[in-house]
């Protein structure tokens, strides 16, 4: 069992470094994928406030399938390009939207969400899977989050996949 001692009230370069650190402590001897996966984003899930899904979507024979999360029941199945998830595999970018139904092509799959955060996870540079943030508060995600997020995704990549 791990306990680590993150507390949100902190700034952000101290918020994420501890993350990180948590994320390294929780899949550096552990080699399976999808036990790498479900542990980070039950970490972001328990220490990143105002979210309504955190998790995981993995490249499968070209399209991103449904991995690891937390939240309500989810899409399955997207096609790369499509969607906001599709968009960062096709495009090996992050995508950070302020409001998701502003966004073209938006796949619904929570009527809550209002923002997302989308970080591509590479190894071996390939697009293996995309981390999925979602809120329910429009413009969630700051500048901060999203660096944040794409360093500890940078950190742990080795770890998930």
């Amino acid at each position: 069992m791990h306990d680590f001692s993150i507390t949100q009230d902190q700034s952000p370069d101290i918020l994420y470094g501890d993350l990180i650190s948590a994320a390294r402590a929780l899949t550096d001897d552990e080699p399976d994928a999808i036990a790498n996966m479900a542990n980070i984003s039950a970490l972001i899930w328990q220490y990143i406030p105002d979210l309504n899904w955190a998790g995981f979507y993995r490249v499968v024979d070209d399209e991103l399938v449904l991995g690891p999360f937390q939240g309500k029941s989810a899409c399955i199945r997207i096609a790369m390009g499509k969607g906001v998830c599709g968009a960062a595999a096709a495009t090996n970018r992050v995508q950070r939207v302020a409001d998701v139904h502003a966004f073209p092509g938006h796949i619904a799959c929570d009527a809550d969400s209002r923002s997302e955060l989308i970080v591509p996870v590479c190894k071996n540079g390939k697009v293996i899977a995309v981390l999925d943030l979602d809120s329910p508060l429009p413009d969630r995600f700051s500048l901060a989050d999203e660096k944040g997020m794409t360093d500890l995704i940078a950190a742990i990549a080795n770890n998930l996949g």
